[in-house]
């Protein structure tokens, strides 16, 4: 289970793309449990990565959103995330979910390249193909997901060579993803929706200037698109107005501060874009169901 509640804060690059911590350097694995009830407001942000992403539900049930596709994760049953999707997972009526969360990148399969070219780009390079549903009830896919839960049971263990039976057991899951997806078959790379592209521009342009006194307008422009059609977007793939997402996410970067900073309060919240102290302190109280001040004093050892 996760030590400390760092581990759950997704850390954002400024193209909205996850810099993703591995467990150990050089081996690109990552490996954890988690609950919602960790995340502020019980949602994670909004990201993508180059690693292939594989969730399996523990205890509970997860909306999971994918480039505008909302989804509901059932109990025991998980999902395949592709490579470069936006994403994020959020609680059904703020009810808090257990899961295993795994990351690899492909480039650990990169090694033998007819290998990685004939069973794996086919996948990965299909830009249709944007996750696989994990349903327990699927023989195939339930041995997908006994897989995941073994793999986080090996780490836990942590024997020395763990790493090396996750990596067979990849490979197994993957015979199963390519045997679904028809292995052999020649997918041309397709366009990136145009709709995912400019949601992708507009979270970019919130995390690059989430400092700054930000419009509606300006978000907009980030994209080429007018102000509707920006609403529009991320009430499609956010579920959410540009503005709260900003909002979102300036509490989210001063939780940080707050826990790894000595700097003041008021502070913390200019430098995180809010420009009146009462109003951040609102919207922190309604995100964390607490005032600024009593979830620095909860947190006395990441201060």
């Amino acid at each position: 289970m996760l030590n400390n509640e760092e581990k759950i804060n997704v850390d954002i690059m400024q193209d909205a793309s996850e810099i993703v911590r591995y467990d150990e350097t050089g081996i690109p694995l990552y490996i954890q449990t988690g609950e919602l009830s960790r995340y502020p407001d019980r949602k994670a942000l909004c990201h993508w990565h180059d690693d292939l992403e594989f969730i399996r539900i523990v205890h509970g049930e997860m909306n999971y959103y994918i480039n505008g596709k909302n989804l509901v994760l059932k109990e025991h049953d998980g999902i395949m995330v592709n490579t470069r999707q936006m994403h994020y997972g959020s609680s059904i009526n703020q009810n808090d979910c257990s899961f295993l969360c795994i990351l690899v990148h492909p480039a650990l399969f990169s090694s033998n390249r007819l290998i990685y070219q004939k069973y794996l780009l086919p996948l990965l390079e299909d830009r249709e193909t944007e996750f696989v549903y994990l349903d327990s009830g699927r023989p195939d896919h339930g041995f997908i997901l006994d897989c995941l839960m073994e793999m986080t049971q090996l780490k836990e263990h942590g024997e020395y060579g763990y790493e090396l039976e996750i990596i067979g057991l990849f490979y197994l899951i993957w015979r199963h993803l390519a045997r679904q997806f028809k292995a052999g078959k020649t997918a041309a790379p397709g366009s990136e929706d145009m709709d995912t592209k400019v949601q992708k521009d507009m979270v970019s342009f919130i995390y690059q200037h989430y400092t700054e006194k930000l419009t509606l307008s300006a978000i907009a422009a980030s994209g080429g698109v007018c102000r509707s059609k920006c609403c529009q977007i991320f009430k499609k793939y956010l579920c959410q107005s540009p503005i709260d997402f900003l909002n979102s996410y300036r509490l989210e970067v001063s939780s940080h501060f707050l826990k790894k900073t000595d700097k003041s309060i008021t502070e913390i919240a200019t430098e995180c874009g809010f420009n009146h102290l009462s109003y951040y302190s609102e919207l922190f109280m309604r995100h964390y169901g607490c005032t600024p001040r009593q979830f620095r004093s909860q947190h006395p050892a990441d201060s």
